[in-house]
């Protein structure tokens, strides 16, 4: 009994294993006429495939004009995930019911497909053919609201024609039309004459639940007759109009348990994924980190797309950039992608909680509620060295120095007294000798050299040099830059314009007057220790 339990637990593992991976196939549509190709895409989930797919069962059954491959890497729930997609142009041998058999990749088979094939246009309709005729379908039948449905318009012409022919736009109040690339224009053999095709494909996107009609479209050319010679001015021929037959269609209403307040998203796939520069294990404070987040959904245009909401977060500055919107056109439609950018500057150190992301859709494939979701990740903000003042530490007093403090206490004292005073009278009797000039010069930058790099770097608006002239008299001042911007509102807001100009991609000019006003403003620090241990401090505003 108990081999038998554990047999049966085994079996399920591999079950769900096996679920999480493997081979699919779909085609575009499942009913197309003998003379007619279709369009069979076979994509691997879970893990991208090394090798091509096996089409020798597809020839008995079917003519494979064309084969192209995608590889593809999307998130979800947070996970990376890899594919590969075939894209594989068909037409059907025979008529009926024809099942596409399963077709092998690596270790991996996908599913059967059946597909009904019907007779060509010689045996349903007369032998006689206008020279010029337009054939128009859509992909789905009923369709959710705000939902993608592709018309395709073919218009057959067996005589030639001028290149002066023309299409009326399609015009659709109660939709959003989008056409999807350039026509495309190839030859189909019917009733043995051979046809020009001229394919026109739309992306629509009904407003409103309901009954609608994709209205009819008029072509109209001009036909080549016999005796036209295009290359002596002569352009005889007939002017010909057609119109497309109108086709009805049903638009269903947003689901009633799809979450209130949320964006309506009906689409056949969205991802979402983040990209950091530099990493974010390299996160320090003061620094910017520029994350991008890349919301792209096949089925749906950009505008459609929400805009990736993150919370404020006090020790976390964001500078957003303006999103960037961009639509894509696929076999299946339009893919709109959002992609928004924002710089990142942490406040201070230690850990810091970027909370999880999630957007929440509709698959319009498999009709149920889906969620995409970016975890949630922890940034280890560590320490900047040039934003902090080096820390020192007092002497230490060695042994031998001690014990002699301790023997010899007026000796040291008496000396150490008559030495100073020497020394003293020496420098000062130097200094009466020297120019006032030289007197005034020092080894190194002073607060005040440094307070008038900082002013004329504000006074000129340069954004680069007034943060690096603001960081050198930082490191001069008691307390680090944080702490008086802490304690000290207007220098607070002055950095963060500052760090605007410096950080965020919106090419906005920075203006140094309101931080500059905020260092003169400054107040000083009104710790006891730090006057004890620094000393008195050199004005700030010297006259």
């Amino acid at each position: 009994m108990m081999m038998r339990l554990m047999a049966i637990l085994l079996l399920g593992l591999f079950a769900v294993q096996a679920s999480a991976a493997g081979l699919f196939a779909r085609v575009d549509r499942t009913q197309l006429s003998i003379d007619e190709t279709l369009e069979l895409t076979l994509e691997t989930q879970g893990g991208a495939a090394f090798g091509k797919p096996d089409l020798e069962p597809l020839e008995q059954l079917f003519e494979i004009f064309d084969t192209r491959q995608v590889n593809r890497l999307s998130s979800s729930n947070g996970e990376a995930m890899a594919s590969t997609r075939w894209l594989i142009t068909l037409r059907p041998r025979q008529t009926g019911y024809v099942v596409i058999p399963p077709l092998q990749v690596a270790d991996w088979r996908s599913e059967p497909i059946t597909v009904l094939v019907q007779e060509s246009l010689k045996d349903t309709e007369s032998d006689q053919l206008a020279p010029i005729f337009i054939d128009a379908s859509i992909d789905q039948e009923s369709v959710y609201v705000q939902a993608q449905v592709i018309l395709t318009l073919r218009i057959y012409h067996s005589v030639s024609l001028y290149d002066d022919s023309t299409l009326s736009p399609l015009q659709m109040p109660e939709a959003l039309v989008e056409r999807l690339g350039e026509p495309r224009m190839y030859e189909k053999t019917i009733n043995g004459i051979r046809h020009g095709v001229i394919e026109v494909r739309y992306a629509l996107f009904p407003q409103k639940s309901g009954e609608l009609t994709i209205p009819a479209q008029l072509f109209s050319a001009t036909t080549v007759t016999n005796g036209s010679n295009s290359v002596f001015g002569s352009r005889g021929g007939r002017s010909t109009q057609v119109r497309s037959p109108s086709i009805p269609l049903t638009v269903k209403a947003k689901p009633v348990d799809y979450p209130a307040g949320a964006p309506w998203l009906p689409a056949r796939s969205l991802t979402l994924v983040e990209a950091w520069s530099p990493e974010p294990q390299q996160a320090q404070v003061g620094e910017s980190l520029t994350r991008s987040l890349l919301l792209k959904a096949e089925g749906l245009t950009s505008t459609q797309l929400p805009a990736i909401g993150s919370p404020q977060n006090a020790e976390l500055r964001r500078y957003p950039d303006q999103p960037s919107l961009a639509n894509e056109v696929s076999a299946a439609g339009l893919v709109g992608s959002r992609e928004q950018r924002e710089a990142l500057i942490p406040t201070r150190s230690g850990p810091l909680q970027l909370p999880a992301l999630e957007v929440v859709w509709w698959n319009t494939v498999e009709d149920r509620l889906e969620r995409t979701t970016l975890e949630a990740r922890t940034l280890d903000v560590a320490d900047n060295p040039n934003l902090a003042p080096p820390a020192t530490e007092p002497p230490v007093p060695s042994a031998s120095t001690a014990e002699q403090a301790v023997v010899w206490p007026w000796q040291l004292s008496t000396a150490l007294l008559a030495l100073t005073t020497l020394i003293g009278f020496g420098l000062w009797l130097h200094a009466r000798r020297q120019p006032a000039v030289q007197r005034a010069l020092q080894p190194g930058p002073t607060p005040r050299s440094l307070l008038d790099d900082l002013r004329r770097a504000c006074q000129a608006n340069d954004s680069q040099a007034t943060r690096q002239a603001l960081d050198a008299w930082a490191r001069q001042q008691p307390e680090t830059l944080a702490d008086m911007a802490a304690r000290f509102v207007p220098l607070s807001d002055a950095l963060d314009g500052l760090n605007g100009a410096l950080y965020s991609e919106a090419g906005q000019r920075w203006q140094g007057d309101a931080l500059w006003q905020a260092i003169q403003a400054l107040p000083p620090a009104s710790s006891p220790d730090l006057d004890q241990e620094q000393g008195a401090l050199p004005p700030l505003y010297p006259r």
